[in-house]
């Protein structure tokens, strides 16, 4: 585990993308409480989304040169983006979430609000967190195919038309619920074992949070080292509603539809390919992979900085 000072110097990305107006706010909000605190600390705002991963690795280069810590303001994709740079240095990670669910900061106890997020970097200290891969690309949340990627399309979509809240979301996921039609055929290889499967989605968790408020019993194995996997069987339309419906009330798991098992690691294969590639969502970003689609549990875990005192200790 990487050791840590008590005035690190803290090495902050800020993503500007969703609006300059609320991005100035929380960049007075982190600096006014940074000075307060007398902490040395570097902000760099990412104007434009496609130098995020550059920014990420060169900032990553200037926190290992002191002994310091990064640290990212924005939702669950930026962290992705910034997590993927931080991953292989095991530099120091501290997340200011900014997002629609952050999902991942939620599971850790990092507080939503800018500035008690700020003041609790303050005392925090490097905990070990696990963190899932596909194709050697970091997934904190989850990963998927099929369905779900289409759905995180669609959303974009109605976020830029009615504004970024979990409401729109919400309607914009039961849209795309409503108008799926393509079912994916998957051969599923673990541990020796392969399996055909038709779904209309494939989804990879490594999140405990969202795999609980859905209702999925298998949440528990992501705290020893497992991803969990589910995937619906081929349903029509009203059945595929009321899936997502159960999502949402917490009883996903008890469906008789819908299939699931903890993993370590996985193959993943089309049985009839179109292209060499297909699209994956991993936290929340739509990447095209190459297949066959390799999942996995990280060897290396990520040193995320958390609030030992009122997280209870290292997740």
């Amino acid at each position: 585990m990487p050791a840590t000072q008590p005035a690190m110097p803290f090495f902050i990305i800020l993503n500007a993308a969703s609006g300059h107006k609320e991005a100035g706010d929380t960049r007075s909000i982190i600096s006014r409480v940074m000075r307060e605190a007398g902490r040395e600390h570097h902000l760099r705002l990412v104007e434009n989304p496609q130098d995020l991963a550059e920014i990420a690795r060169t900032t990553v280069a200037q926190a290992n040169q002191v002994g310091g810590a990064v640290v990212v303001a924005g939702g669950d994709g930026t962290i992705n983006t910034v997590a993927n740079a931080v991953l292989p240095s095991a530099c120091p990670l501290g997340i200011l979430p900014s997002g629609t669910f952050n999902y991942f900061g939620r599971t850790h106890r990092i507080p939503e609000d800018t500035q008690e997020a700020v003041r609790m970097l303050l005392n925090a200290s490097p905990q070990p967190v696990q963190v899932g891969l596909v194709n050697d690309h970091i997934f904190l949340v989850n990963a998927s195919l099929g369905l779900y990627p289409k759905l995180l399309e669609d959303r974009e979509a109605w976020k830029q038309q009615y504004g970024r809240s979990r409401m729109v979301a919400m309607w914009a996921a039961l849209a795309s619920v409503i108008g799926a039609r393509r079912q994916l055929h998957l051969h599923l290889t673990r541990g020796g074992e392969v399996a055909s499967w038709r779904t209309p989605t494939l989804f990879v968790a490594n999140n405990k949070l969202q795999m609980e408020q859905i209702g999925m019993a298998e949440a528990d194995a992501l705290d020893k080292g497992f991803l969990v996997a589910i995937a619906p069987r081929p349903v029509g339309t009203g059945a595929l509603l009321w899936l997502a419906l159960r999502g949402a009330l917490g009883t996903l798991g008890q469906a008789g539809d819908v299939r699931s098992f903890a993993l370590r690691e996985m193959e993943v294969r089309q049985s009839k390919r179109h292209s060499r590639s297909i699209k994956v969502a991993v936290d929340g970003e739509i990447l095209r992979l190459h297949e066959p689609l390799r999942f996995k549990v990280s060897p290396q875990p990520l040193y995320l900085l958390k609030d030992t005192v009122s997280t209870g200790g290292a997740a």
